[in-house]
């Protein structure tokens, strides 16, 4: 029998019992994120508390705000649900002061049903689901408090007026080689003052669909300019995209490892300057193949253009971000694309040092795979140090 102390309906951990989570989720999915900074409610105020997002009142509505999104992502933002969430409670950039129609209409379309099928069927779900994820977050192992939520999610600094900004999980120390780099465990749409984004491609330079759960979808998403209640206005990067095929005609398919580089558009907000598209994706029947070898092509292209943009009236370009590239609908399982990532940016920048290298991913796991010490045994660095060819 569930113990009842202080809130009504808490359970002996001091944390509230999951139907009065979604009691409450079901209210803020109507009036949003914005709705916090009037009332946290009860239910959420408890565990924002308890999880450490917050110290006290000064900061409760912020920080559940970061445990809100911190709880999506933990359902997994290549997951139906996870994704469905994040657009459900405006909870990716650019979504957050959408109105309650326009973010259920996006969620529907992660599933492809109509907003009145998802609203009597997976909304409940969702809504069910990030409520558990919520008491998981607060009930994690490793110890609760201010410490640990700044560790995972730092509170930005801003400016009186600002709007709060969601700063995801970065700084493990990683190396490529005996080089340095940040990876970040992130959506890549999330991260801040990087000059350039790398986006994996197929040879056809089609974009995935913006409500995809992809590194693709999540940039066309986040750069398109404009919104009104059917989407937004201005494509930037499929119609940059675009424009380049028409000035090359039969140019396509590319050959993999090609890199076609695009402005930024909205990303810019975040100090994002360039999107640079590496073609790897050929298809094959229904699904993709990525040759591996082509990964090297596209990270050697990828500096290539850098340095060709800093002497066309870019200066000051210094610092990339690769997600890994192939991985995903690409078919490579993500060590090997990390494995490739490595050798290939640290002979890149052998010849180029003078760039700061991040790498993000969804997968804490897969960050491992850069710590100091390099690969394990046989993987294609080892082979390539030998004298051989991954």
């Amino acid at each position: 029998m569930t113990a009842m102390n202080g809130l009504n309906g808490t359970n002996p951990d001091g944390l509230p019992d999951r139907a009065a989570l979604v009691r409450e989720l079901r209210q803020l999915r109507r009036g949003g994120l914005p709705a916090l900074h009037a009332l946290v409610p009860e239910a959420l105020r408890a565990v924002t508390l308890h999880a450490g997002y917050a110290a006290g009142e000064d900061d409760l509505a912020d920080g559940a705000e970061r445990l809100l999104v911190a709880a999506a992502e933990r359902l997994g933002g290549d997951d139906l649900i996870g994704r469905a969430a994040q657009y459900t409670f405006g909870l990716l950039p650019g979504r957050r002061g959408d109105p309650a129609a326009d973010r259920r209409r996006a969620a529907a379309r992660v599933y492809g049903v109509t907003d009145e099928r998802f609203r009597h069927s997976q909304e409940r779900q969702v809504v069910e689901q990030l409520a558990g994820a919520l008491l998981a977050e607060a009930r994690e192992p490793g110890g609760a408090g201010a410490s640990r939520a700044a560790a995972r999610c730092p509170r930005p600094e801003r400016g009186p007026g600002a709007r709060p900004a969601v700063v995801p999980r970065t700084g493990i120390p990683g190396r490529v080689g005996n080089r340095p780099v940040t990876v970040h465990v992130s959506p890549i749409e999330l991260l801040r003052d990087i000059d350039v984004l790398v986006s994996s491609e197929n040879v056809h330079l089609e974009m995935s669909k913006s409500f995809r759960p992809t590194v693709s979808g999540a940039l066309r998403r986040s750069a398109a300019l404009g919104r009104d209640a059917d989407g937004p206005v201005t494509d930037v990067l499929a119609d940059e995209l675009a424009a380049w095929v028409r000035a090359r005609p039969g140019v396509l398919p590319l050959r993999p490892g090609t890199i076609v580089p695009t402005g930024a558009g909205r990303l810019a907000e975040r100090g994002v300057r360039r999107v640079y598209h590496a073609a790897l994706a050929v298809p094959d029947g229904l699904a993709y193949r990525v040759d591996p070898q082509h990964i090297a092509t596209a990270v050697a292209g990828c500096f290539a253009r850098g340095r060709r943009d800093r002497a066309d009236g870019l200066p000051g370009l210094r610092s990339i971000c690769f997600p890994l590239l192939g991985a995903g609908r690409g078919g490579l399982d993500r060590r090997t694309s990390a494995e490739w990532l490595r050798w290939s940016i640290e002979d890149a920048l052998t010849a180029d040092p003078d760039w700061s290298v991040h790498i993000v991913t969804r997968y804490p796991e897969t960050a491992h795979l850069f710590e100091e010490g390099g690969p394990r045994d046989g993987s294609p660095d080892d082979g390539r140090r030998r004298g051989g060819r991954p």
